[in-house]
């Protein structure tokens, strides 16, 4: 049972360390889970690691918690090859796709030599629903601010675009993040701009922002935008729901 609708949620959090495993799923992959509309079968969970190299141990970790929640797990590994010449159909056979943290600059280009990018628009088309963390949340943005370059931020301008905005991750937890967002936005680099704190998902129907959800507390969403008239940017807190 696909989504309603077309559905991301972007996100700067979801996974906490496990009990008596390395990871188990947080509040806002469960929250993607449900938001797939999955009833009377385990959820079938993708996990793309490309960020992060696709590493091996990751997977087993990422396995390990999808048993503990009861869901169905596989992975869409491109190096050293991809696990079907039919990634499509791979890709709508799940009914989350959970893209990891990393590199986001790898990432894309590497989407682009396997040609996931209408992959991924025809699975978010279809009511697949689309997530991540960090890299896995800019991904589905026209950019944002990453460290795939090196300590000093950069901003990324190619990402798919399916949400045409940018995105801040990590905003309250590496301290270059909010001075970047803010310098891109208003030098027109980036639109106006979504950003979380860690825990914190932003929930999109279609292209647009519906809800804003934290596994934390005390961490929030913001709203960064450029101010035409002093060429500045200007930053709105959003209200956040506890999941």
């Amino acid at each position: 049972m696909p989504a309603e609708q077309p559905t991301i949620l972007a996100t700067s959090g979801g996974w906490r360390p496990g009990h008596r495993s390395a990871l188990e799923f947080g509040k806002l992959i469960h929250f993607a889970l449900d938001l797939s509309g999955v009833e009377g079968r385990r959820p079938r969970f993708l996990h793309v690691g490309t960020a992060g190299g696709d590493q091996r141990a990751m997977n087993a970790n990422v396995a390990e918690a999808g048993a503990i929640a009861g869901v169905d797990v596989s992975f869409l590994n491109l190096f050293t090859m991809p696990p079907t010449d039919d990634l499509e159909s791979y890709v709508l056979s799940h009914d989350v796709v959970w893209v990891g943290g990393g590199s986001v600059a790898n990432l894309l280009a590497v989407w682009d030599v396997h040609g996931l990018g209408p992959v991924f628009r025809t699975a978010w088309e279809a009511g697949v629903v689309l997530s991540g963390v960090s890299a896995g949340s800019i991904c589905w943005h026209a950019g944002g601010a990453t460290d795939s370059f090196g300590p000093d931020l950069r901003i990324v301008t190619n990402g798919l675009g399916l949400l045409p905005y940018g995105n801040g991750v990590h905003y309250d937890s590496e301290e270059q993040r909010r001075p970047k967002i803010h310098e891109a936005v208003a030098a027109g680099l980036l639109p106006k701009t979504y950003c979380t704190d860690d825990g914190v998902g932003l929930l999109y129907r279609g292209t647009e922002l519906v809800e804003t959800v934290t596994e934390r507390p005390e961490s929030g969403a913001y709203l960064v935008v450029r101010d035409d008239s002093s060429a500045t940017a200007q930053e709105e807190k959003l209200d956040t729901r506890v999941l």
